[in-house]
């Protein structure tokens, strides 16, 4: 962007872009270090990013981070933004995952049978039998009202069979 494109633009409008940027940036702030590690940052901004971690004061918190907008005025916006999407997006369907397991694994125990075949058809490298035996156990415990134990070693197995294990 060149100056000529500077004068061009409104006040207003490079007003939105510079908080629209610190907006980005407080999305930053939120990462992983192994997550900014991977986006290839400028070493300025994520020290500021570090350094932003560590403040508690609500006024010098809110200053570091204009100042982090400031410095992200000087990169290329497009691929952190890309990158962000896809963390959050990947955050998005795990969480999806995880709700989907927890679903099956609420049915299994409160008597649906159907959802085997479900799961099954999901993962045809689950052992029915196995699946069966936890469910079962499940079961009776919460007849008992039992501690869920059974339940959970359901949902673990049901997490593997979801990551490929």
């Amino acid at each position: 962007m060149d100056m000529q494109d500077d004068l061009e633009k409104s006040r207003t409008r490079l007003k939105k872009e510079a908080v629209a940027l610190q907006k980005m940036g407080e999305r930053l702030v939120l990462l992983s270090d192994d997550q900014l590690d991977r986006m290839e940052l400028l070493p300025a901004l994520l020290d500021a990013i570090q350094t932003v971690r560590t403040i508690k004061s609500h006024g010098a918190r809110r200053r570091q981070m204009q100042y982090i907008g400031s410095l992200m005025r000087n990169v290329d916006a497009v691929p952190i933004e890309q990158a962000l999407l896809e963390i959050e997006q990947g955050a998005y369907r795990q969480a999806k995952a995880f709700h989907r397991i927890e679903a099956w694994r609420d049915q299994l125990v409160d008597g649906d049978d159907d959802v085997i075949d479900e799961i099954l058809d999901a993962f045809p490298d689950a052992d029915r039998q196995r699946l069966g035996q936890l469910v079962r156990s499940a079961r009776k415990e919460k007849e008992k009202n039992a501690p869920p134990k059974s339940a959970r070693n359901l949902f673990r197995y049901l997490k593997a069979l979801a990551a490929g294990k």
